[in-house]
C-alpha cells in the first residue's frame, strides 16, 4: 500500500483552513450564530439526527433513488450510445437530436417531466435517470467512433465477423470512454437525486431534511444535509475513480 503524498495532503488545507474560518467567525460572533451555528452544534445536531435514525432513514431513500435512477439512465445511455457508433446512419439521423439534448439545461425538464410521470417517485427516478443518460450516451458514442482505422482495417484483412468485430476490437477500445462517462453519470445522478428532492414534491430523503431545516430555520440542519451530500458526492467520485482505473487495467492486460 503506497503512501498518501504531499500533494495529496494538500487537497485537505483549503477544507481545513474553511471549517477553521467557519468555528472563528460563529465563536468570535462575527457572523451571527442563528445563521452560521459553530461546529460543535451542528456536531451535536448530527449525532442527535443519527441516534433518532431519522438521516440513515432519509439518506437510505435518497441513495435507492440515486442508484434506481443511475442504472436505468446509463443502461440506456450506453446501450444507445453504441448503437450511434455502430450506425452512421443512425448517428446522423439521431445525433444532432441528442446533441441539441444536451445543450438544455438539465432543470429545465422538471416541469414536463412532473406533468408526464408525476412529482413523486417516478418523476424524481426519471429525472436522475435523464442526468446519468446524457453523459453515458456521449461518451459511448465517441468511444466506438474514436477507434482507430487501423484496427477497422486489420478487422476486415482478417475477415472478422460483426459480432467478432465488437467483441474484440470495437467494445475493449470504447471501454476506457465508456467508464469515463459511468463515472460522470454516477455524479450527476446524485446531483440531480437532491435537485428532484428539491423542486418536486418533498418526501423522505436528505433534499426533504434540507427543506425542512430551512422551513423551521434550523441551519444545523440545513448545514448537516449539505455536508452529508458533499461526503456522499466525495465516495461516489473517488470509488467511482478507483473502480475506473482497475477496470481500465484490467482491460489493458
Amino acid at each position: 500500500m503506497t503512501r498518501p503524498s504531499r500533494l495529496t495532503w494538500l487537497g485537505f488545507v483549503m477544507p481545513a483552513l474553511l471549517l477553521l474560518g467557519w468555528q472563528a467567525a460563529s465563536v468570535a460572533g462575527l457572523v451571527d450564530r442563528n445563521f452560521l451555528p459553530p461546529l460543535q452544534d451542528v456536531s451535536h445536531r448530527l449525532v442527535g439526527e443519527l441516534a433518532t435514525g431519522t438521516l440513515v432513514h432519509d439518506l437510505g431513500f435518497s441513495l435507492l433513488r440515486d442508484l434506481g435512477g443511475f442504472a436505468a439512465g446509463s443502461a440506456l445511455g450506453v446501450g444507445t450510445g453504441l448503437l450511434l457508433g455502430f450506425s452512421p446512419l443512425l448517428a446522423r439521423i439521431v445525433g444532432p437530436t441528442l446533441l441539441v439534448h444536451r445543450q438544455i439545461a438539465l432543470y429545465a425538464w422538471v416541469p414536463l417531466i412532473s406533468v408526464w410521470f408525476g412529482a413523486g417517485e417516478v418523476g424524481k427516478v426519471v429525472f436522475i435517470a435523464l442526468a446519468a443518460f446524457q453523459p453515458n450516451v456521449i461518451n459511448s458514442w465517441q468511444g466506438v467512433a474514436a477507434i482507430p482505422a487501423t484496427q477497422v482495417e486489420l478487422a476486415r484483412v482478417l475477415t472478422f465477423r460483426r459480432l467478432d468485430f465488437i467483441r474484440f476490437i470495437a467494445l475493449p477500445g470504447a471501454l476506457p470512454a465508456i467508464f469515463t462517462g459511468l463515472h460522470a453519470g454516477l455524479i450527476y445522478a446524485w446531483q440531480a437525486t437532491i435537485a428532484a428532492e428539491l423542486f418536486m414534491v418533498i418526501a423522505p430523503g436528505l433534499g426533504g431534511r434540507l427543506m425542512e431545516g430551512r422551513q423551521l430555520f434550523e441551519m444545523d440542519l440545513v448545514l448537516v444535509a449539505i455536508l452529508l451530500m458533499g461526503a456522499i458526492g466525495i465516495v461516489f467520485n473517488t470509488s467511482a475513480a478507483l473502480i475506473e482505473r482497475r477496470l481500465r487495467k484490467g482491460s489493458s492486460r
